[in-house]
């Protein structure tokens, strides 16, 4: 079974490849760039065990997905680790218990050795034969976050087999603990010396972060193998001089003496403070390159993320490093080569003023709601700094009946209102099944007391979205809202108009309140920009039908797998454009793809203008086939090979844009150093072990007629508006024994603690 997923596979991949070259031969290259590392040609791509990110470190499959989804330059990073009889394997740990399942097929094996000072219990390579380690040990996952789907497919990789690869590919060999073999009686300056010059092999690399084996190997390799010294945490101590690496650090110039380059963590270049920001970056890559020696990071992985500062965007951290105007490293080390290929060859020594590319619009979602608190002043003019061609609002009605912008009418989880006003949570089962704090039961006056929140949708998934902008600036009125677009000159603004039944037995009449907002900011009678009227309600899209300058925009709320004619027809009555979900269009088994759906494609054939929504960076949030990178997403969302979206509604304005301001966004381009391959769906899915897949879900059903046609909004009810609302008055106060009066429910009571707890902190 093993054997025919890896010639199904090669054969996939062999087509990529092709795709790739095919489209990368229309042209001639176009001219080399000048670039700020020390020989002035692009940084190399190292994979770290091939696509480890995905893949088990060093598998079959993880050496060959790197190979045909990288830059054609890209390096094979192979840690070795070798048997008693002298067989190389390239393994991340020198405790095979971690990336392997050895601990079940020789469980009777476990040991513990002192390795640079320290006790380390484990399996380790020098206690077994080649051959037992090769026909009876499978690989796994080492990183218990990443996917366990291709755990025990694979055979342990040989150092010689990983140096030989088709098509050739230069090999990284990383020898952490030549001192602890020696001990062992291996011989790894010998095994190094074989294996470099066995006809065939392709070793350009070998590092280590132990001097004195570098030095032995002066003589044995040939100059055109690169030595470099790989430096380990600051306060570590290095075998051979017993000095901290901080100690060495300082001595670059003996570095030198015995090596080309120097292999660092990433945050010796970058450092970070304990909250996640980045400082100021160190002078290492330009005193290194002054004396001759060449830098390469360590450390990259998407489903790590190493700065707030880089809204889990992996390109932006990339770039942080090789495009910054002042230095470019070498080489990056990372577990997902696509990527760093992609920042490479898509964005780095790009114009970021480049115009952009195709007609996907960026339309933001509750502003840049990803950096600020959503709906907020500082997360508008941050859409718009980022490239938002149309910025949003949500609107909620105040108990004063004031319009402004908010995601939902509930604010208990977009701002501190549980904390405040606990006595005024009811519940509104038209709206949400849980009770809430809703805009109609407060005044404006008492909406503006309370702080926003900046809350990440991943929940408890460990993901905070930028902590230093926790209750950064201020809620707007709708008018606001609309000056600030008319003042900025934003392509155009979408306005989202929710619980319109509700708000009508409230005594709102919520469509006439944008009407004439729209209105008294003279936006009804132009056509310069673009006035989007989006609802998830026929009957209130209706009321909008007489103005031909605004665009109509249905939501689905629903995950539909398909849309009928007649649907699409109906849907033509009320609507020019519609709003769908992303699992509406990508159908997910254990985070991976296993079909695209035709709805973009059903929509567009009758003529319907298609947004997908919502679009956020958080790997989390993105399915497997997209790498956990939320640039591939766009790209197969906005890329008219793939989805071909009309525009993408986003928490994160910034990278979409910079995507299509890079080339690569060019369906025409035939020059292009790098091309993003498209995601096939089902295709990573289909090799991974069939036993751990989870049972196959029923398809989502189809948009039929008539789930589109809303009933008729009911007439809007005579409520005693409350003119005064004596909006200076404190917040109600508690009750006997500190007990609010006239709670809803006391889970809300559990919530008001978690809010105000991060309100404060």
């Amino acid at each position: 079974m093993v054997r025919f997923l890896v010639v199904f596979f090669l054969l996939l991949l062999l087509q990529v490849h092709s795709d790739l070259a095919a489209a990368q031969a229309k042209k001639p290259a176009i001219p080399a760039q000048r670039w700020l590392t020390l020989s002035g040609k692009r940084p190399v791509v190292i994979a770290r065990g091939g696509f480890s990110g995905l893949f088990p470190d060093s598998s079959d499959y993880g050496y060959q997905v790197a190979q045909m989804s990288s830059l054609p330059d890209m390096v094979v990073f192979c840690d070795v680790q070798i048997s008693n009889d002298g067989i190389g394997f390239c393994l991340s740990d020198i405790r095979l218990d971690n990336s392997t399942n050895i601990a079940n097929v020789y469980p009777k094996e476990h040991k513990t050795y002192k390795i640079n000072g320290e006790d380390v219990s484990g399996w380790f390579a020098v206690d077994f034969l080649g051959d037992d380690l090769y026909n009876n040990v499978s690989l796994i996952q080492g990183i218990l976050t990443r996917t366990n789907l291709y755990d025990n497919l694979f055979a342990l990789k040989m150092v010689d087999e990983a140096t030989k690869m088709k098509p050739p590919t230069q090999t990284w060999l990383n020898v952490q603990y030549d001192l602890f073999y020696k001990q062992h009686d291996v011989d790894v300056k010998l095994f190094i010396q074989d294996t470099v010059g066995a006809p065939g092999a392709r070793v350009g690399y070998i590092s280590s972060p132990e001097i004195g084996f570098l030095k032995s190997l002066s003589g044995v390799v040939t100059k055109d193998v690169k030595l470099v010294f790989r430096f380990l945490a600051e306060d570590a101590v290095e075998p051979t001089t017993r000095k901290t690496y901080k100690a060495i650090l300082a001595d670059l110039a003996t570095i030198k003496t015995f090596a080309t380059g120097i292999l660092v963590p990433k945050t010796y270049i970058w450092p970070v403070t304990p909250d996640q920001y980045l400082e100021t970056h160190t002078s290492l890559v330009a005193d290194a390159h002054k004396l001759g020696l060449e830098v390469y990071a360590d450390g990259f992985a998407n489903d790590m993320p190493g700065s707030f500062n880089y809204s889990y965007d992996p390109t932006v951290e990339y770039l942080q490093f090789i495009d910054n105007k002042e230095f470019a490293v070498d080489g990056l080390l990372t577990d997902f080569p696509p990527t760093a290929s992609e920042a490479i060859g898509c964005f780095a020594l790009n114009n970021k003023t480049n115009p952009r590319i195709g007609k996907n619009l960026v339309i933001s979602h509750n502003g840049a709601s990803g950096v600020f608190p959503p709906c907020t002043d500082l997360a508008y003019q941050q859409a718009i700094d980022d490239g938002a061609d149309i910025i949003d609002c949500s609107v909620q009605i105040t108990k004063d009946g004031l319009a402004f912008c908010a995601d939902s009418a509930d604010l208990t989880g977009s701002t501190t209102a549980v904390g405040t006003f606990m006595s005024k949570s009811t519940s509104v089962p038209e709206i949400q099944p849980k009770n809430g704090i809703f805009s109609f039961d407060l005044t404006w006056s008492e909406i503006q007391t309370l702080k926003p929140l900046l809350v990440s949708p991943t929940g408890d998934q460990g993901l905070p979205r930028n902590p230093v902008n926790k209750n950064a600036g201020k809620l707007i009125l709708f008018s606001e809202f609309l000056e600030l677009a008319k003042t900025k000159a934003v392509s155009g603004v979408m306005i989202n108009i929710k619980n319109a039944p509700i708000l009508a037995k409230k005594g709102f009449d919520i469509s006439e309140i944008v009407s004439s907002a729209l209105a008294n900011a003279t936006l009804d009678k132009q056509s310069t920009q673009q006035i989007l009227i989006q609802s998830d309600d026929t009957s209130v899209l209706a009321k909008f039908k007489n103005v031909p300058t605004y665009s109509r925009v249905l939501t689905i709320v629903e995950t539909i797998s398909n849309v009928t004619q007649q649907s699409a027809d109906e849907i033509k009555k009320f609507a020019d454009a519609v709003v769908v979900n992303r699992p509406s269009t990508v159908v997910l088994a254990a985070y991976f793809s296993t079909q695209f759906t035709d709805i973009v494609q059903q929509f567009h054939d009758a003529n319907l203008t298609v947004y997908i929504g919502t679009l956020t960076n958080e790997f989390t949030s993105i399915a497997m086939d997209f790498f956990s990178d939320p640039v591939l997403e766009i790209f197969t969302y906005a890329s008219p090979s793939a989805f071909g979206v009309d525009g993408l509604i986003t928490d994160y304005p910034a990278t979409a844009n910079a995507y299509l301001r890079s080339p690569c966004a060019d369906p025409d381009a035939t020059d292009l150093p790098y091309v993003i391959p498209t995601p096939m769906p089902g295709d990573l899915l289909k090799l991974a072990d069939k036993g751990a897949l989870p049972p196959a879900q029923s398809p989502a059903p189809s948009l039929e007629p008539a789930d589109v046609v809303d009933p008729p909004l009911p007439p809007v009810s005579h409520v005693e508006m409350t003119t005064n609302p004596d909006a200076d008055a404190a917040p109600p106060a508690p009750g006997k024994n500190g007990q609010s009066a006239n709670i809803a429910n006391t889970g809300l009571c559990l919530l008001a603690l978690i809010y105000i707890f991060m309100a404060l902190y």
